[in-house]
């Protein structure tokens, strides 16, 4: 397709001369250019093709980025990135070494705050809208952020410090009635309620735009009516909104794919002087068939085809296991509940959802929140499991030590995409929990190499006595070469010459690498053990025996290295005395970059060719 307009966008400015109609034509081309890199390189798609209005008017109203464009998740940024000077890297999406697939300040000074996680960019945007206050200049904050994400508590922490600052904060509230999956709770409900009331905000900006027609008059009349506004909002509400009782001015709700609504609906918000909060209701998926009717499944999608709208049949993996335990395990246990924080879908739990409705909550987007709710479901005995991802995790600590682990209660924690998870970079992933985890007192950490091992792992827990437990495993599936591991208990397993003076310690995915890494040493003359651990907190202390005499152990994890298990051995291996060699391999202190889980394991040296390369050089 030939991308006359889009092409010729080098930066925001150059959209502020368009004309409506070119303004529109010009969204159609982002729509386009989204959906053939998209079906290409995979990402968030839904989101995106619903903010492509909405975005394009900001750009035409504010001057990024002296104006700060803030966008929730961040996982809508598309259009953006296009607006502001990478349309011709666009194609590089998701790519090691390309565009990311959010905000990234290092990225473009477009963007304003990096992204990731949901509910923070009202808090951000405060702060932002504070500093310019203090700094006597006249730039506005406009923070974008999605329905779901108001299931985060962070956004009303936010809003009810926000009402009463008296900044140039403008809050566009981009309604497409869903997160990922359905929203859930009571404001979803109130949203639904004042979506039903256009009126006031239609016949309000129709009356402004006649009346600022008049020569001379026009904006005098204006200004007088704006105090009649509560009267005439009262009539069609009968009662003030939840906004406007925390200090915001409400506008809305409008259309967000209307761009001569939204452009003077922006012009209109710039002129008031306190917050605002603009209400815009979207379609998530807009303009592209089959993301309208399934924007679930077009949330973060992989590769596509573009005429048809399917995806690549998916194949077994350990969120989908997960789920196939649990129903397994629920219907002779009706104390087992599963949670999740809008993440039914991803967290393989749909299955149970539907088995079991009464024992199944979604608590939206809402993490900590979901720690807390279980400790109460297990204080009164019941079996909750929360099934998270490892990067959306990282927001429990507090709730871990306090709610959990210091009242020894007895909780399951599925952590999900633990590790590398790939294309969503820095902010996805899962490096961390096992070394946050490891600090906490009463708390039994797993990590399966294997389905066999994932299932041992949850019968284990349902079965364990009052104890936190944390099942840890990566996204996508096990590698069939699982198979020919010796398992001598639920903790370990081995592979290898057990005679060998050469250990290698792992856990997780890296056990399959570790497996190919052990057939090449041997083709090269070099034997080597592998020990495969399981049970990672409490450490075996079988293991610490099997290993504590050999001359040479490796520990490779894929993991943050400070604070990670293979310290925690090392350390353990000194106080025993040992007198060989001992090399950890892990991710350094530094956040990773996107790429394909396959580069990463090969950049930090823990696939089976790196693992290969590390041992040959130390013998």
């Amino acid at each position: 397709m030939d991308y006359k307009l889009l092409s010729a966008v080098k930066a925001p400015s150059d959209i502020k001369k368009m004309n409506d109609n070119e303004l529109n034509e010009l969204c159609f081309e982002i729509r386009k250019k989204m959906l053939e890199t998209v079906s290409k390189n995979g990402g968030h798609l839904s989101s995106n093709l619903g903010a492509v209005e909405l975005t394009v008017a900001l750009h035409k109203v504010f001057d990024s980025p002296k104006d700060s464009i803030i966008f929730d998740v961040g996982h809508q940024c598309y259009a953006h990135k296009l607006i502001t000077g990478r349309y011709d890297r666009f194609d590089t999406l998701r790519k090691k070494g390309g565009l990311s697939g959010f905000c990234r300040p290092n990225e473009s000074e477009h963007d304003a705050f990096y992204s990731g996680h949901s509910s923070t960019a009202v808090s951000a945007g405060l702060g932002v809208a504070t500093a310019n206050k203090l700094l006597n200049n006249d730039n506005y904050t406009v923070t974008v952020i999605g329905d779901g994400s108001f299931t985060g508590g962070m956004v009303y922490e936010a809003l009810n410090n926000g009402g009463r600052s008296k900044t140039k904060h403008i809050i566009i509230l981009n309604d497409n009635k869903m997160s990922i999956s359905e929203n859930v709770g009571a404001f979803a409900k109130y949203l639904a309620v004042i979506r039903s009331k256009p009126g006031y905000y239609n016949f309000k900006a129709s009356t402004e735009r006649t009346l600022n027609k008049i020569p001379s008059v026009g904006k005098k009349i204006t200004e007088k009516l704006y105090d009649l506004k509560t009267d005439i909002k009262n009539k069609l509400y009968s009662q003030s909104t939840f906004f406007e009782d925390l200090g915001y001015r409400y506008m809305g709700p409008i259309d967000g794919h209307d761009i001569s609504v939204l452009v003077d609906a922006l012009e209109a918000a710039k002129k008031v002087n306190a917050p605002v909060l603009l209400h815009v209701n979207t379609v998530k998926g807009k303009g592209y068939k089959f993301a309208e009717e399934d924007p679930s499944r077009f949330h973060g999608v992989g590769p596509f085809d573009l005429k048809t709208g399917k995806t690549k049949p998916s194949s077994d993996c350990f969120s989908e296991k997960l789920g196939e335990y649990l129903c397994k395990y629920a219907p002779d246990n009706g104390k087992i509940c599963a949670i999740t924080a809008a993440m039914g879908l991803g967290t393989g739990l749909e299955s149970f959802r539907k088995k079991f409705p009464d024992r199944f909550f979604d608590v939206g987007i809402a993490e900590e929140h979901a720690v807390t709710f279980a400790s109460g479901l297990a204080k009164k005995g019941m079996l909750p499991v929360f099934a998270v991802y490892s990067t959306f995790f990282q927001r429990c600590y507090d709730q871990l030590v306090h709610d959990v682990a210091l009242q020894k209660l007895k909780i399951i924690f599925a952590i999900d995409r633990a590790g590398f998870v790939g294309e969503d970079g820095e902010t996805h992933n899962g490096l961390m929990d096992v070394a946050f985890l490891s600090t906490i007192p009463n708390i039994i950490i797993y990590s399966p190499c294997c389905y066999r091992s994932l299932e041992a792992d949850i019968n284990n827990a349902v079965n364990a006595d009052k104890c936190a437990v944390a099942v840890r495993y990566p996204r996508g599936g096990q590698n069939d070469n699982v198979s020919v591991l010796d398992y001598k208990c639920l903790e370990y397993s081995t592979y290898g010459d057990e005679n060998s003076e050469n250990c290698i310690l792992t856990y997780g995915r890296v056990t399959s690498q570790a497996i190919k890494a052990v057939d090449e040493l041997s083709e090269k003359g070099i034997s080597a053990l592998l020990v495969s651990i399981n049970k990672i907190k409490p450490f075996p202390e079988e293991v610490i025996e099997l290993i504590k005499n050999k001359k040479r152990v490796f520990f490779f994890e894929e993991g943050i290295r400070s604070g990670g298990i293979g310290e925690r051995v090392g350390l353990r291996l000194l106080e025993e005395g040992f007198c060989g060699k001992y090399k950890l391999t892990a991710v350094p202190d530094e956040f990773v970059s996107q790429a394909t889980v396959n580069e990463l394991l090969e950049k930090y040296l823990l696939d089976a060719k790196g693992i290969v390369k590390t041992i040959s050089e130390e013998i």
